[in-house]
């Protein structure tokens, strides 16, 4: 069972290695099932290098995400080096859809500040999302539009090579 954001949801496990992160295949995230960690609960213990591997972020990014206060609590071998979780990796997906929204980094490092506060900080969050969520409808707005007037002008140029040629005299 794995939680995000005070959802549960069951993951299986598969294979013991990371697999790399797949492109989006249009599928609804909120009601497919979850991709399975690469590791089973209790054994997910990964390096920097394996949530790399999965993820497609590079180490920079993590260790940045760590220190803005954006990526929570990472544990740490006896050695020092970071040991990330399946919680983890969920948190990363949670961050990339963020990311894909166009949210400011201020305002999703904000939202995981709230979460850690706890369940007073609900209708906060909800509200940070829904401000972003209102941002998303007016770009796809936009690109609806934009993607009008490409259409137009690509019709236009196949319908000008459909034209019979014009002999000059």
């Amino acid at each position: 069972m794995t939680v995000i954001d005070g959802t549960s949801r069951s993951i299986p496990a598969t294979s013991t290695q990371p697999q790399p992160q797949r492109p989006s295949t249009g599928v609804d995230a909120c009601t497919a099932a979850p991709e399975a960690h690469p590791r089973p609960a209790g054994k997910d213990s990964y390096t920097i290098s394996e949530v790399v591997a999965f993820t497609g972020l590079t180490a920079h990014t993590l260790r940045w995400y760590e220190r803005i206060g954006l990526m929570p609590h990472v544990d740490r071998s006896h050695t020092g080096q970071r040991r990330f979780s399946n919680r983890n990796l969920d948190w990363l997906v949670f961050v990339g859809k963020l990311r894909l929204t166009g949210m400011p980094v201020a305002d999703m490092v904000r939202y995981a500040e709230l979460l850690r506060v706890g369940e007073s900080t609900f209708e906060e969050r909800q509200e940070l999302l829904e401000s972003t969520r209102r941002d998303v409808i007016t770009r796809i707005a936009e690109l609806h539009d934009t993607l009008a007037v490409l259409d137009h002008k690509i019709e236009y140029y196949a319908g000008a090579r459909r034209a019979p040629e014009r002999h000059s005299a």
